[in-house]
């Protein structure tokens, strides 16, 4: 695993690629800084001289020692540059929104995942402290049953003529609003008013509806009075304000207020706001931070390019409801991007990635995240906060438990078994003693195996029906029996090999292999 740190090539430096540069900068990332306008270029010269200065992204796309580029560009631009980076193999951060068109996006998301590229997107307002910690407080239900949401995004400041200020403001809103409900809205409308442009709103309202009754409404403008970045959330036990624009240690506040009856008239009883403590780093060095963790370890972003997807959807269907004066429906938009049979169950929030399919009985518990073109059998459980990567096989009566991992092209045979408790008892809690399981890329496990917590199956392994695994299994190794034995060597195709000394070539596919040390063998490069 790749433990420097890795290098960046901001590509816009203005209203905002400034805080890029010089949040990379500070933290000791930053390998490139470009803009086409040499005035801005020149900027930097006396604070970075030692920064490489270009004036053609090209040049950054081309530059080896730049392994990702971070982007913003205004958000015309950002579908063409987020895909040559991609096609550089260069890892992406791209400022909101992702791109302006959903199909453009899906393009994106399966490019990224074809070259094995991080792609992220710049939705800031997950990464604040504040945020998170109220994420946490409504996840956890410690605010109760959320009524509706409100978020207020007010300025006299920069107006732009790229976009409208929906486009401009709401991104973040949206991106806050959609994490807190763990769902996409059922409809939308937007009104919206044209005072200093005919054809450009300065000020939009919109509605957002869910299936489960929650209703938030967005208020952006650009032409007001003062500044205010207010969200609001509305429970039944608590009420929770996070205000931005706040003094340090103000920003969050809780207000356990309560409604009581009386003679069937509702009388409300007011307390005192209760502050709530949070971390005050910047939210930008944070998400900058969080980039280079990704980087560094390969992981999905929290902000990924599914999500920067679910945001554009919701912006869109705002943006054609303001065009076209209506209700705009989204209703199925999620589920039409997989398939659950009517009998599974399916708990929000959770992640479920296009393509793929939950069928009869199986259980999606909160907090999953699953790929695309996967399949679930019947009777399948993904727990909470499990993994699961894309065009995963998970066939009849599995349980996948909290602490297993599966990545890419995993297929987990009928009625195998994970575990994550070494030493389980009825009477005892131990689920702070969870050990995690991961299932490398293209990994097989047949039907009945059991998989003892606490370790790792290789890439390509394939570990035989009914077999007991009790400690790490090798990339591209056979397993079987009980417990779990070395028995030879599986091709990415799945013929066993026939190693001539410490080479083998596959009669089938003709991959080569080599063995490097007696459990551990190597996929040579095609030829």
């Amino acid at each position: 695993m790749e433990t420097s740190t890795p290098t960046v090539g901001v590509i816009g430096t203005g209203y905002w690629g400034k805080n890029l540069v010089r949040n990379f900068y500070q933290l000791g990332a930053l390998a490139a800084i470009c803009d086409s306008e040499p005035a801005c270029l020149s900027s930097y010269e006396a604070s970075h001289p030692e920064v490489p200065k270009r004036l053609a992204y090209s040049e950054v796309f081309g530059d080896p020692s730049v392994q990702a580029v971070a982007i913003a560009t205004p958000a015309e631009t950002h579908y063409r540059l987020v895909r040559e980076a991609l096609l550089a193999d260069k890892d992406v951060m791209v400022e909101k929104p992702l791109c302006l068109e959903e199909g453009q996006a899906t393009e994106l998301i399966a490019l990224a995942a074809e070259r094995r590229r991080v792609l992220m997107v710049g939705h800031l307002l997950r990464y604040h402290p504040a945020f998170v910690k109220l994420q946490e407080l409504v996840k956890n239900g410690e605010l109760g049953r959320v009524y509706y949401i409100y978020s207020n995004r007010l300025n006299l400041g920069r107006i732009r003529r790229e976009e409208n200020i929906l486009w401009s403001f709401a991104p973040h809103d949206v991106s806050a609003i959609l994490a807190l409900a763990g769902d996409l809205p059922e409809t939308v409308v937007s009104r919206g008013g044209n005072y200093l442009h005919e054809h450009i709103a300065d000020v939009t309202v919109s509605v957002l509806e869910f299936a489960s009754g929650l209703r938030a409404h967005i208020f952006v403008s650009w032409l007001h009075p003062y500044k205010e970045q207010r969200l609001v959330v509305v429970s039944d036990r608590q009420m929770a304000v996070f205000n931005d624009v706040a003094p340090a240690g103000q920003k969050l506040l809780l207000y356990p207020h309560q409604i009581e009856w009386r003679d069937q008239v509702p009388t409300p009883h007011k307390a005192e706001a209760i502050p709530v403590a949070v971390d005050d780093t910047e939210p930008l060095r944070l998400e900058c931070q969080h980039f280079l963790d990704c980087m560094r370890t390969r992981s999905t972003p929290l902000t990924d390019g599914e999500e920067g997807r679910r945001v554009l959807q919701v912006l869109n269907a705002c943006q054609r409801s303001l065009d076209q004066d209506k209700v705009v429906s989204l209703a199925g938009a999620q589920a039409s991007r997989f398939y659950a049979h009517p009998t599974a169950v399916i708990d929000q929030p959770c992640e479920i990635g296009e393509g793929t399919k939950v069928w009869h009985f199986a259980h999606v518990m909160a907090g999953a995240r699953i790929g695309r073109q996967c399949v679930l059998g019947q009777n399948v459980l993904v727990a909470p906060d499990v993994t699961i990567g894309d065009n995963v096989k998970i066939q009849n009566n599995v349980a996948v438990y909290t602490g297993v991992v599966l990545e890419d092209d995993v297929f987990c045979g009928p009625s195998m078994v994970f575990t994550n408790v070494i030493n389980p008892r009825s009477h005892v809690s131990r689920k702070h003693e969870f050990k995690p399981t991961v299932v490398r890329r293209g990994a097989t496990i047949g039907a009945n195996a059991t998989i003892v917590c606490g370790h790792e199956i290789g890439a390509y392994a394939f570990v035989g029906a009914g077999a007991v695994v009790t400690r790490d299994v090798p990339a591209y190794a056979l397993v079987v029996g009980n417990p779990g034995r070395l028995a030879g060597w599986m091709c990415q195709c799945a013929e066993k090999l026939a190693f001539d000394g410490d080479q083998a070539t596959c009669e089938k596919c003709g991959t080569r292999y080599r063995r490097e040390k007696a459990h551990q063998v190597v996929c040579l490069p095609h030829t």
